[in-house]
């Protein structure tokens, strides 16, 4: 199978890229890192990376929180403007296999019991809880303490801020297209995904990023809040692999399928920076009580569907994945 990647040369698509010549496909990489007028904005450029391609894996995004909201127009423009002129083109080629990197963040919070009241979607957490070390959400409807949970595929969404809306929008576009064109869309809602060629010391690196790079500077990683909040850490290679397999597994013509991808076994942000602490040999993480507006405070995931449907299953311990990257690969 002849597939694009756009992103090919990213952090996740670099992998997806090796994972799809280790099973004999042939990769084709689309990414303004090696060729400047490789833009999935671009009609014309995007028309011409899809001659005799079968299908695509979109991985080219704009990732991350951000710096404000001043970032709006620009997420808006790659990821949500972007996928729409692929999706035109793939239309036009007659490409009708797609693979979107989506991600857990469509979410907003996880999946939280209440004693009382079951299932419940706490709203967004109130600057004065914050700023008062007041870190878990309450119940919305008496206040009372609450189990967080792993979620699922059926969860409503709730983005929190603009990178989320903007991965929302990207599955709402693609779910338009697979609808008017017959074509098959699937999209991965990738968790915390780390591991080699993850960027460094950017605002839109993740948490895992940061704290190997304090550690490489002899310093001790910062944890925000009190490192309770509860996240999926999934390696990349795993994630690369679970891209393969929704592009060889049949997927029903006409609609998207969502998938979590995640490795199953939550873990909080402390104990990545005590994890990568360990594996390097650098001070303890010093747990600071800092926020951040935007954050949530648990989500994780459970990706039952994705193993049953598509055999996948995760490979990397969170032990090894965690000495491999905090050696630098």
């Amino acid at each position: 199978m002849r597939v694009l990647v756009t992103g090919g040369a990213g952090f996740i698509g670099s992998h997806v890229v090796e994972a799809l010549s280790a099973r004999g496909h042939d990769p084709v990489v689309f990414d303004v890192r090696t060729d400047p007028g490789a833009d999935v904005r671009d009609p014309a450029a995007v028309g011409r990376a899809l001659a005799g391609v079968d299908a695509v894996c979109h991985q080219a995004a704009m990732v991350g929180l951000g710096t404000g909201f001043a970032d709006a127009p620009e997420y808006v423009s790659r990821n949500d403007h972007g996928t729409a002129v692929l999706l035109a083109a793939m239309a036009g080629a007659g490409v009708r296999h797609l693979v979107l990197a989506g991600s857990m963040v469509v979410y907003g919070e996880g999946r939280y019991g209440c004693a009382a009241h079951g299932v419940v979607r706490p709203g967004p957490r109130a600057v004065a809880d914050l700023a008062e070390g007041r870190f878990e959400p309450r119940c919305p409807r008496c206040g009372g303490d609450l189990e967080p949970g792993l979620v699922a595929e059926d969860a409503p969404a709730d983005p929190r801020n603009v990178y989320a809306a903007t991965k929302l929008a990207q599955e709402h576009l693609a779910a338009a297209w697979a609808r008017s064109t017959r074509g098959t869309a699937v999209s991965l809602r990738y968790h915390n995904v780390y591991g080699p060629r993850m960027p460094r010391d950017t605002p839109y690196a993740g948490v895992a990023s940061f704290f190997r790079s304090a550690l490489g500077r002899g310093e001790a990683p910062r944890v925000f809040e009190d490192g309770r909040q509860r996240r999926d850490f999934v390696h990349v290679r795993d994630v690369a692999a679970a891209n393969v397999a929704a592009l060889e597994a049949p997927s029903a013509p006409g609609a998207l399928t969502a998938y979590n991808t995640g490795s199953g076994e939550p873990r909080t942000v402390g104990d990545l920076a005590r994890a990568l602490a360990a594996a390097s040999g650098g001070p303890a993480p010093v747990v600071t009580g800092e926020y951040r507006l935007g954050d949530v405070r648990h989500i994780t995931a459970d990706s039952a569907r994705l193993r049953a449907d598509l055999g996948w299953r995760p490979r990397v311990t969170f032990e090894d994945g965690m000495r491999e990257f905090a050696a630098g690969a």
